[in-house]
């Protein structure tokens, strides 16, 4: 078993149930510490290589996932990998599209949908979930 993120970690947002993920932006420079066993990428074209287990989602900038099921699946994983693993969710700048896809891990760790951004934006970045399609895409899934 893997040691899981620091909670007190910048960017690490820790769900209900105890799971620790960390959020980031990719243009910012990898954080200090331990890196993810589980990265999950949520970019408009596939990111180069890295030393740990990733998956890219194509998700343009300020839009939403292009394969709903593709990321709804993805997003179960991590969640799953989370309860022992060092899981992150990157985007470029770490706040739209990471935001929402952890507002989406929230609902599928027990968040009421119309309470998973405010979630997010208290525990994780108070600018999370950038547009209002991103909002409804949380509010919706699950």
């Amino acid at each position: 078993m893997t040691a899981t993120w620091d909670p007190t970690a910048s960017g690490v947002l820790r769900l209900p149930s105890g799971r620790l993920i960390r959020g980031r932006g990719l243009r910012h420079p990898l954080p200090e510490g331990p890196t993810p066993d589980f990265a999950l990428y949520l970019l408009g074209k596939e990111p180069p290589a890295v030393d740990w287990q990733s998956h890219w989602l194509h998700w343009p900038d300020f839009r939403l996932p292009k394969d709903r099921r593709a990321t709804t699946t993805a997003l179960h994983e991590a969640l799953e990998r989370a309860e022992k693993e060092r899981v992150e969710i990157a985007c470029g700048g770490g706040l739209g599209r990471t935001g929402t896809a952890l507002a989406c891990m929230a609902v599928l760790d027990g968040v009421p949908s119309t309470e998973a951004v405010a979630y997010v934006r208290e525990h994780y970045a108070p600018r999370a979930v950038e547009t209002p399609w991103q909002k409804r895409f949380v509010r919706r899934f699950g």
